[in-house]
């Protein structure tokens, strides 16, 4: 057995960084997370727009999988995909899912539940020609996501391919089956690890319109 392998139960941390109370958020879950977020950013924490994405089939079998926040505003969350991707036929299927921020360096996570609908292709052409062209080049060769490839050779030999068959162009066109999605959240939590594992768990739910706020157990 390998060495570094131990007993699981022993590893463990005591978070001790911060306390979340009622009277300290914002009776807006999106200006918390912003604020939240803007924290997480002006601490230096790798990646803080990394989020992982749960979604599931019309089975009700899960998967989940870490994308990138490309846009947070009242209307809701936007992160761009293949359509052809899993998480585009479950979203097909079955159009809720969550995302979920992990901020270790300060003790944090947010939860957000939503309904997912595409964004409009006008926004997600935009997106498309702000990415670095081989991202975009990418996005084109990339399909379809998830499907089983012979080798590591074969791809970047598919996308040599297309690099130089583009290289002349000025602008890609966006690949049709490419493009946005936007989660609108019903249901936020706020968790800061506490020492003893009393965590603070704060969560909004949506109801008649109006943001509910609720201390969970920990």
């Amino acid at each position: 057995m390998n060495d570094l392998i131990k007993d699981l139960s022993e590893l463990r941390l005591s978070y001790e960084k911060d306390e979340l109370h009622e009277d300290q958020v914002d009776s807006n879950p999106h200006e918390q997370f912003l604020k939240w977020f803007n924290m997480a950013l002006e601490a230096k924490l790798h990646e803080p727009y990394a989020m992982s994405v749960a979604t599931a089939d019309k089975n009700g079998r899960p998967h989940v999988r870490t994308l990138l926040l490309r846009g947070a505003t009242e209307a809701g969350y936007d992160f761009y995909t293949n359509y052809d991707s899993q998480k585009g036929i479950d979203l097909a299927e079955n159009p809720y899912a969550e995302l979920l921020f992990y901020w270790a360096g300060l003790e944090r996570q947010v939860r957000i539940a939503g309904k997912v609908t595409k964004i409009s292709e006008e926004e997600s052409t935009d997106y498309y020609h702000k990415r670095p062209r081989d991202s975009q080049i990418a996005a084109h060769i990339s399909t379809p996501q998830s499907g089983v490839i012979a080798s590591r050779e074969l791809l970047v030999d598919r996308f040599q391919k297309l690099h130089d068959d583009v290289e002349s162009k000025d602008t890609l066109q966006k690949p049709e089956f490419w493009g946005g999605y936007r989660l609108e959240p019903f249901h936020y939590e706020f968790w800061q690890g506490r020492p003893n594992r009393l965590h603070d768990r704060l969560s909004y739910e949506r109801v008649d319109g109006i943001w509910k706020l609720q201390r969970l157990m920990p």
